[in-house]
């Protein structure tokens, strides 16, 4: 057998120019490219896969979401952790680590649900492979339970050491669709003040007319909230403010009768009544006057009425000013940001209230600036609708956008920006 083997074996000559000859065939040979087309698509596949993933309340399949993140963050080289500051909610934790660690690091927030997450690792995909290095460290979170308030997700984590390790200098958060071409961006929002109202009366029969039955007492409460809510809605119908900068109140339910088997009682005044609101505060709001039209108009002790908050949030930061970040020249934050999207061939529009409730508030009250941005322009709100979509184009455009203000935000010209910076907070 092993002369058969030396008979076969090449000389060190003629191997070493058959050597030559593959390496010369492998440099003139083109070497296969993946397309842009194929490069797309790879995006949106991965995209995709992550839709599939059912992360909607109340049952959110948050250990599949966050395995699939995990691996999506090894593939663009980021390192990984798993907090789970609460047990069942896990928060993925993602670092890009940077040159000088010593800076205010940039945070960009995602909760499970929503596709800003995805289009930051697309971002940093393609910064990785350009050779982007960041000045700063870069981290990215993935929070759960967002959708019911957070206080089981950002809420606890901004509480962390490993939150207060981090030294965040400025934080992304999500943002809304825009139908025009304009690109918006939030740097406040309005604070929610649930709130329950309850009416007690003697009960009586249902052809009887008496004063002070639970469902009058309640129906007036009903009425002024009405007058209060249609003069609210008038000043956004006129043009006059933005939804963010009005106070919504809306009726999230009624409850009162007698129930039967098959519906109610229907010759039986109820003794109670309740009604449920979803009220939204804007952080300029004048809460005292508020809270006293509540007491003395729609929930008068006078007419047997009582309240009850299920959450109060303040519009105050923990320093007692209007939880809200600067978006003008005095925040050189907000200027990179400006100029980033500009740069990726972007326009913003006029900074906003957001008019509903994300997790960027808890970062605001901390006094740590904080924007929300979703860069989808030409696409309507369609917030938890059946049909809620976004076109390719828009998906892929975004993380663009992205790109550039990952790249500008991590990169400084100026040397007195960081102690700037850091003076807002």
């Amino acid at each position: 057998m092993a002369s058969k083997k030396s008979s076969t074996r090449a000389s060190p000559m003629a191997a070493a120019a058959a050597s030559t000859l593959l390496f010369t065939l492998l440099l003139v040979l083109p070497v296969p490219a993946v397309s842009s087309s194929d490069a797309e698509e790879a995006v949106v596949s991965r995209f995709r896969e992550y839709l599939r993933i059912d992360t909607a309340q109340p049952a959110p399949d948050y250990a599949a979401a966050v395995a699939f993140l995990r691996g999506q963050a090894g593939a663009a080289g980021l390192e990984a952790r798993t907090l789970e500051l609460v047990a069942g909610k896990p928060l993925l934790l993602l670092r890009w680590p940077g040159r000088r660690p010593s800076l205010p690091s940039l945070l960009l927030n995602s909760h499970t649900d929503v596709c800003v997450g995805m289009q930051y690792l697309e971002a940093i995909r393609r910064l990785r492979s350009a050779g982007f290095i960041p000045d700063r460290n870069i981290y990215l979170t993935f929070v759960p339970d967002e959708e019911i308030g957070g206080h089981e997700g950002i809420e606890a984590f901004v509480s962390s050491k490993e939150f207060k390790d981090m030294n965040v200098g400025l934080v992304l958060d999500e943002g809304l669709a825009s139908p025009g071409e304009e690109y918006r961006v939030f740097y406040g929002e309005r604070s929610p003040w649930w709130l329950t109202i309850k009416a007690k009366g003697a009960p009586g029969h249902g052809a009887k007319l008496y004063d002070g039955s639970a469902m009058e007492n309640l129906m007036k409460s009903v009425e002024a909230i009405r007058r209060f809510r249609t003069s609210q809605f008038d000043l956004v119908k006129s043009g006059a403010k933005a939804e963010g900068d009005v106070v919504s109140v809306n009726f999230a339910y009624l409850k009162a009768g007698t129930p039967t088997p098959t519906g109610f009682v229907m010759n039986l005044q109820p003794s109670e009544a309740e009604i449920g609101l979803d009220i939204r505060l804007p952080p300029s709001v004048h809460t005292e006057a508020l809270e006293k039209r509540l007491a003395e108009e729609w929930a008068p002790s006078s007419r047997n009425l009582t309240f009850e908050f299920k959450q109060k949030t303040s519009v105050l930061d923990n320093f007692g000013k209007p939880a809200v970040t600067p978006a003008d020249s005095s925040n050189v934050w907000w200027a990179l940001f400006e100029e980033a999207v500009k740069r990726a061939g972007g326009k913003l529009g006029k900074p906003e209230i957001f008019p509903a409730s994300t997790d960027a508030r808890y970062f605001r009250v901390l006094g740590i600036p904080a924007f929300g941005f979703s860069p989808m322009t030409n696409t309507p709100i369609l917030l938890h609708d059946h049909n809620e979509f976004l076109s390719k184009d828009e998906y892929l455009t975004g993380i663009g956008i992205y790109e550039s203000i990952i790249r500008t935000l991590a990169t400084f010209k100026d040397s007195n920006v960081d102690d700037e910076s850091r003076a807002e907070l």
